[in-house]
C-alpha cells in the first residue's frame, strides 16, 4: 500500500512540473465548470479534497464512494481544468500523518 502512494505521489508530483500548455495539448482540459459537471454527471464523483500546487493552480480530488471511481484534476489559473489521473477502486481512509523527522 504505502507503494502504490508512493508511486501515486510520484507521478502527480512530475504532472505538476509540466508546463501549463504540456496539459492543455494532452485534449483533457476543458473550462472547470464543464469538468466538475461531467464528473458529477458520468461518475457521480464530489471534490474529497483540495490544494496548491506550484504556479498558483489548484489540484483537486474528486471520487465515489457509490462507483469507486476517482480523478485527479489540474486548474490553471486562467480556469482552465485538466484531468491528470483517473482510476478505480477508490475507497476513503483516515490515517494519521507521522510528524517530520520521525520514523514510519
Amino acid at each position: 500500500m504505502t507503494r502504490m502512494f508512493s508511486a501515486l505521489s510520484l507521478g502527480l508530483a512530475a504532472c505538476m512540473a509540466l508546463p501549463a500548455t504540456g496539459h492543455a495539448q494532452s485534449g483533457n482540459c476543458a473550462p472547470r465548470d464543464r469538468v466538475i459537471a461531467q464528473l458529477s454527471e458520468r461518475f457521480g464523483e464530489a471534490r474529497q479534497s483540495i490544494g496548491m500546487a506550484a504556479g498558483d493552480r489548484v489540484v483537486e480530488m474528486f471520487a465515489s464512494p457509490d462507483t469507486g471511481t476517482w480523478t485527479i484534476t489540474m486548474t490553471m489559473p486562467s480556469g482552465l481544468t485538466c484531468i491528470i489521473g483517473a482510476g478505480e477502486a477508490w475507497e476513503r481512509v483516515e490515517e494519521a500523518a507521522t510528524p517530520a523527522g520521525q520514523p514510519v
